[in-house]
């Protein structure tokens, strides 16, 4: 009986850690791979629905993939999203109209870049470095995401306006996709 029961838990102790490495909402997560390692994002639907479909849509459609981080300040954010890497450009779909929030920024926190119109977010997005770094743009850029592992390697990305080396979004995916991959293979 003893046996049983131990074994018993075993099984379920291995079972858990094996759908740990699952994320808990595949549909509203992104793996973001970069030349440093893989980063986690948790999607923020509740904050930003239009965005969060953006970002999807984008990610599946390989957007994202290859793209630089071309603007990266020490202490604030690292920008990437745009697939000529100067900082203007975007995807061939219309722009988003905002979607503010009272989200406290902190770090890891992601958000869309735009330009001077509230309502010019299009393909680009920052994640912010620091708790205090961004705190003073809350109520004024959309709030997507939040980093829940990985941010190391947003930390090693090259510094630069742009960098001399930028470091690249390898792969993008969403991870319903990445997990319907993998068990498919299996």
């Amino acid at each position: 009986m003893f046996r049983k029961l131990t074994l018993t838990a075993w099984s379920l102790l291995i079972m858990t850690a094996a759908t740990g490495a699952q994320a808990a909402d595949p549909e509203n997560t992104i793996y973001l791979e970069t030349d440093q390692g893989r980063v986690t994002i948790e999607l923020r639907p509740d904050l930003a629905p239009q965005h969060v479909e953006r970002i999807k849509t984008l990610t599946r459609e390989g957007f994202y993939d290859g793209v630089v981080f071309h603007r990266v300040i020490e202490g604030f954010m690292a920008q990437t999203g745009d697939p000529t890497g100067t900082g203007t450009g975007g995807s061939e779909y219309p722009d988003v109209p905002a979607e503010f929030s009272d989200y406290e920024y902190k770090r890891g926190t992601a958000a869309m870049a735009r330009a001077m119109d509230p309502d010019s977010a299009n393909s680009q997005f920052f994640i912010c470095f620091t708790d205090t770094g961004c705190s003073f743009l809350k109520g004024q850029y959309t709030v997507w995401g939040q980093v829940s592992e990985g941010m190391e390697h947003i930390d090693a990305v090259e510094r630069g306006e742009p960098p001399r080396n930028p470091s690249k979004i390898v792969k993008m995916t969403v991870a319903a996709d990445a997990e319907g991959a993998e068990a498919a293979a299996e």
